[in-house]
C-alpha cells in the first residue's frame, strides 16, 4: 500500500475504498486510501481506465463503495443519505450538462431551488456567482445556454456548482473539452476565485501540466486507483518515485520544477563587473580582466542595463560603451519564475539574465550555472523527504 505524506487533519478521507462492478472480477477500485487536506485543490491524475472518475464518484456516492469508509469532516458517511452528501458538494463536469431549456439564472439556482432559499436570496446568490466567475449579470442572467460560448458554460457550470456555497467541489475534467486558450484562461481564472472561495476541492484530470498548474497536491493513479505517489507538484517533479510516474510525467519533468521557484528567493551574482556609460573604456576594461566573468554590463545613467561588452570590444580604439556590444535582451523581474528565467537566459547574447526592479534598473545576474543549482537543490531535499518517510511515515512532512 502507498505510504501518503503527513498532512492536517483532512476534509475528507477514504479509507480502504473499494469498487468492484456486477460481473467482474477486477476492482475498478483497489482498497484505497487518500486524505484531501482542507482548502487545497487535490489532483487526481493518470491514464485513461485508471478509475481516476471513479473515484471521484465515489467520495460524493454516486457510485457506492464496495468496500472501505468515507469520512466528511471525522464523520462517517458511507451510510449517511447520499443525497444529503451530494448537496454539501459541488460537481463539475466536462459536459457541464446545462439544462438547455433553462435560464442561466435558473441553471445556477438548481440546488438553492431545492434546498427551498427564498426568491430573493436566491437571486441575490445567482448574481454574486455570476459576477465571481466573470459574467455579468445583467448580460447573462436571463441568457440561455445555446447562446453562450464553451467557456462561458464552463463558467456557469462552476457558478452552478457553487450555487449554495458547499463545502466541497468535485471537478471532472472540467476544461478538458475547451479550446487550449480559453483552457488556459479558464485555469487561471479558477485559481483566482479558489484565492477567494478557498473551497476543498479534488480535481480530475488526465493532464500532468494540468495537474501541476492547478493542484496544490497530486496524486498520480495506475491501474484500479492506486496511488503510485501523492505529494506536492514540486516535490513528484524534483523526485519521481519509480519509473511508472516519470514516464507518466514525462520528459522535461525537471525543468518543469522552475515554475515553483522565483527569482527572489535565490542568490544573484551581486560581484558581476559594471561600467556606466561614459565611464572611461580603460577603466572598465581593468574591471573585466580582474574578473572571472568573459562579459562586462553597460548601464546607462538611470542604471538600466544597456550593453554587454567583452574583452574584444573594450580592446577597440576609441569604443563607446554606449553603442558597443549587443544590446541586453535578457531581463527579468525578481517576481518572475525560474522557468520565466530560464527562457531569458536562452535569448541572451551573454548567457546571463540581468535581474531589474520595477523601474528597470539593475539588482542582479542569474546565469545557468544558478538555476542547475536551485534543480539539485530541489532533487536533494525530495529524495531526502522521501528517505524520511519511508524511516518514519509519522515523522516526515
Amino acid at each position: 500500500m502507498s505510504v501518503l505524506p503527513a498532512v492536517p487533519a483532512p476534509k475528507i478521507r477514504l479509507e480502504g475504498v473499494g469498487k468492484i462492478y456486477p460481473g467482474s472480477d477486477t476492482p475498478a477500485v483497489e482498497a484505497l486510501d487518500l486524505d484531501v487536506p482542507e482548502g487545497e485543490i487535490l489532483v487526481l491524475v493518470g491514464p485513461s481506465g485508471c478509475g481516476k472518475s471513479t473515484t471521484l464518484r465515489l467520495v460524493n456516492r454516486m457510485i457506492e463503495p464496495t468496500s472501505g469508509r468515507i469520512l466528511f469532516d471525522g464523520e462517517d458517511v458511507t451510510s449517511v443519505n447520499p443525497d444529503a452528501l451530494r448537496r454539501r458538494m459541488g460537481y463539475v463536469i466536462q459536459q457541464i450538462g446545462l439544462f438547455p431549456h433553462q435560464t442561466i439564472a435558473q441553471n445556477v439556482a438548481t440546488v438553492p431551488r431545492l434546498l427551498g432559499w427564498d426568491k430573493k436570496r436566491i437571486t441575490e446568490r445567482v448574481d454574486h456567482l455570476l459576477d465571481l466567475t466573470g459574467l455579468d449579470p445583467s448580460i447573462y442572467r436571463d441568457r440561455y445556454p445555446k447562446e453562450l460560448s464553451g467557456g462561458q458554460a464552463q463558467r456557469v457550470g462552476v457558478a452552478r456548482a457553487l450555487g449554495a456555497d458547499p463545502e466541497v467541489l468535485l471537478m471532472d475534467e472540467p476544461f478538458g473539452a475547451i479550446d487550449p486558450i480559453t483552457r488556459d484562461r479558464l485555469q487561471n481564472e479558477f485559481l483566482r476565485l479558489q484565492g477567494e472561495i478557498e473551497k476543498t476541492i479534488v480535481f480530475v484530470t488526465h493532464d500532468i501540466d494540468e495537474a501541476i498548474k492547478m493542484g496544490d497536491r497530486i496524486a498520480i493513479l495506475g491501474e484500479r486507483s492506486v496511488i503510485r505517489q501523492f505529494d506536492t507538484p514540486e516535490r513528484i517533479l524534483a523526485y519521481p518515485v519509480d519509473d511508472f510516474v516519470s514516464d507518466f510525467i514525462g520528459s522535461g519533468s525537471t525543468l518543469k520544477g522552475l515554475n515553483f521557484e522565483r527569482v527572489r528567493d535565490i542568490e544573484w551574482n551581486n560581484d558581476f563587473p559594471l561600467a556606466e556609460v561614459g565611464s572611461d573604456p580603460a577603466e572598465a576594461r581593468r574591471r573585466l580582466e580582474a574578473s572571472p566573468e568573459t562579459w562586462l554590463l553597460v548601464l546607462d545613467a538611470e542604471q538600466r542595463p544597456l550593453r554587454w561588452v567583452n574583452d574584444r570590444h573594450l580592446a577597440t580604439a576609441g569604443v563607446d560603451l554606449a553603442t558597443a556590444g549587443p544590446e541586453v535582451i535578457a531581463k527579468v523581474l525578481p517576481n518572475a519564475t525560474l522557468h520565466d528565467c530560464l527562457e531569458e537566459l536562452l535569448l541572451s547574447n551573454a548567457g546571463q539574465a540581468v535581474v531589474v526592479d520595477e523601474r528597470g534598473r539593475y539588482q542582479g545576474i542569474i546565469d545557468v550555472d544558478r538555476l542547475a543549482d536551485v534543480l539539485k537543490r530541489m532533487r536533494s531535499e525530495a529524495k531526502k523527504h522521501y528517505d524520511a518517510l519511508a524511516e518514519d511515515p509519522e515523522a516526515a512532512s
